[in-house]
């Protein structure tokens, strides 16, 4: 862990003070600048280079430069980015043989192997308000999209009042874009096969829905656009939406692809299958809104003008030969894949193997990374081959300044010590159903738990349980005083299947005070007073309350830091086209 990243995790909130402290002593600049295990030293000083390595950052008022605010995916043998990280930065082979019980197969050819995802036929319709009969008819890739999209806006902090917060030329509320690449459609030709023994349900044709689906799911404004060309269209789908938040067209946008083998008619040897979301902002909004910043885009390109980009001068290229080495060949899903990499070896500092027979090595800054895909001439003469793509990604240095690390390793005043007040915190969790909930406090419980009490700041984390999380009709209010306490009432939530409010019959704010315009300056009085319970008891009973704003003060600020959280639970179960067409044996997986 370096400055940059010690000083990043304090501003989130995920760091505490004496953490912080702590680790910024201990740091030792060396070769790479990273922090060593031993203790901390009895006298704290400043390291000299601090000030040069954490004052260096980009120009806040760079209009051009777009961050990446938030990330997710799902690949072979890995279920989230965690698992991704450690598959790429320890090189891990992920090919398999194929899926013996997946709808469609057999895939492969005896002896063949790929890189697979798992549990595809899987989905969760009723976290979005879908009939388990509309998730059949859907296809899997915009069933996946859909997921790891809400996923990667989870952790962007942009759902619940800060979407709402996202507004866009004319006042636009949720002015964000939606640019997804596919480039198969093999559930479709399963669908062909289908009616011809007799089934009758058609999945609807096209993929406009991948990116029309998750547009019209969450009431967005914004553009929405799906992308296929072939492997680079995940990058293309990034250089669309870079391009309309440049152009004003939306406040935030999320990009991505998706890529699933369902068909026997695609199947090869080495094939791979993917998804990925980044969510994008313009990083003078992303810095006022508080945002966490993996990665900033400098530039992109598409086409003809790809080949402008001199890889040789960056400490990383990302290429589709490397991609494909880590997840196999994954059409579509290929370049989501090859950026979510480069930011995660900018975020870490690590540059992960490449093939070159060199494991991962400490990365030294400044840290640059281009993903570089050329054009596919596998087409041959007269042939059609996939556009030409390449991103500029760097990592993003906060402009801090060598007075913002000394105090954080002073002391803390004594008097600030001594006067210090423990109060109970409400922490607010809400979902679609009453088992959502649960498995969703279960999951928090556990993410607690893996952090320790030490890494997680209680006030933090309860402000963006509020103000960074969509309100659902399943709720419960839980109050603690520190982490472990939570974490404590969290677990009898589960196991004793506690209270909880359930608006789903429609009973919800009974008084109708969300629609009054006065309830806005009520609410807003209730915060100022400290009547948190009160605030807290309105919001169970089902009016609507933007915490955003009433944190923020009467300016309406919205920065406060986003806080890492735990993904939503997703009930997922099996659903295919026809009932019986599915594994045969029922099951449903929290994921």
């Amino acid at each position: 862990m370096d400055i940059r990243e010690i000083l990043i995790r304090y501003k989130e909130g995920s760091l505490d003070r004496g953490s912080a402290s702590q680790l910024l002593g201990a740091l030792t600049v060396g070769e790479f600048g990273t922090v060593p295990s031993p203790e901390a030293p009895e006298v704290l000083e400043v390291p000299v280079a601090v000030e040069e390595r954490v004052s260096g950052g980009l120009a806040d008022t760079d209009a051009d430069v777009v961050a990446v605010v938030g990330m997710a995916g799902r690949y072979p043998r890995a279920a989230d980015l965690d698992a991704f990280w450690q598959n790429v930065s320890e090189g891990r082979d992920t090919s398999a043989e194929a899926p013996a019980d997946r709808p469609g197969a057999p895939l492969l050819g005896s002896g063949e192997r790929g890189h697979f995802l798992d549990a595809v036929d899987e989905f969760d319709p009723e976290f979005f308000g879908l009939t388990e009969d509309e998730g059949r008819l859907m296809d899997p890739q915009e069933r996946l999209f859909l997921e790891t999209a809400w996923e990667a806006l989870e952790d962007a902090g942009c759902t619940g009042s800060r979407l709402d917060a996202l507004t866009g030329t004319g006042g636009r509320p949720r002015a964000v874009g939606v640019f997804v690449g596919a480039a198969s459609a093999d559930y479709a030709l399963l669908a062909a096969e289908s009616w011809a023994r007799g089934g009758r349900r058609t999945p609807r044709s096209g993929h406009w829905g991948l990116a029309g689906r998750l547009s019209a799911q969450l009431r967005l404004s914004g553009p929405a656009q799906a992308v296929d060309t072939s492997w680079s269209s995940g990058l293309v789908a990034v250089h669309h939406a870079v391009q309309a938040l440049r152009r004003g067209e939306c406040a935030a946008a999320v990009a991505g692809a998706v890529e699933l083998l369902l068909h026997p008619s695609r199947a090869r040897a080495g094939a791979g299958e993917g998804v990925g979301a980044v969510v994008l902002k313009p990083l003078r909004r992303a810095l006022a809104d508080g945002d966490r910043v993996y990665a900033v885009i400098r530039a992109t390109s598409a086409g003809g003008s790809a080949r402008t980009v001199a890889p040789a001068r960056f400490g990383l290229c990302e290429t589709r030969g490397s991609t494909v080495g880590r997840i196999g060949d994954a059409g579509a899903a290929t370049g989501i894949a090859a950026l979510t990499s480069a930011v995660l070896q900018l975020r870490h500092g690590v540059l992960a193997p490449a093939g070159d027979g060199h494991g991962a090595r400490p990365w030294q800054g400044p840290r640059h990374a281009v993903v570089a895909f050329a054009e596919d001439e596998s087409a041959g003469a007269g042939g059609v081959g996939g556009l030409g793509a390449h991103l500029v990604v760097e990592e993003f240095v906060p402009r801090e300044s060598r007075a913002a690390v000394e105090a954080l390793l002073a002391p803390a005043p004594r008097d600030a010590v001594e006067n210090a007040v423990e109060r109970d915190e409400h922490v607010l969790l809400s979902a679609p159903t009453p088992r959502h909930l649960a498995a969703s406090a279960q999951r928090l419980a556990d993410h607690l738990d893996g952090a320790g009490p030490a890494a997680v700041n209680l006030p933090a984390l309860a402000r963006a349980l509020r103000g960074a999380r969509s309100a659902h009709p399943c709720r419960v209010a839980l109050r603690a005083r520190d982490v472990p306490r939570l974490v404590a009432s969290l677990r009898r939530f589960v196991a004793d299947d506690g209270d909880i409010t359930d608006l789903r019959d429609g009973r919800g704010d009974p008084l109708g005070l969300s629609a009054l315009p006065e309830t806005a300056d009520y609410l807003a009085a209730l915060w100022r007073s400290g009547h948190v319970e009160r605030l807290t008891g309105l919001w169970l009973s089902g009016v609507e309350i933007d915490w955003v704003a009433l944190e923020g003060g009467p300016s309406g600020g919205r920065r406060h830091a986003a806080t890492p959280l735990p993904p939503s639970a997703f009930l997922r179960r099996p659903l295919w086209l026809e009932p019986d067409e599915a594994a045969p044996v029922h099951r449903e997986r929290r994921g």
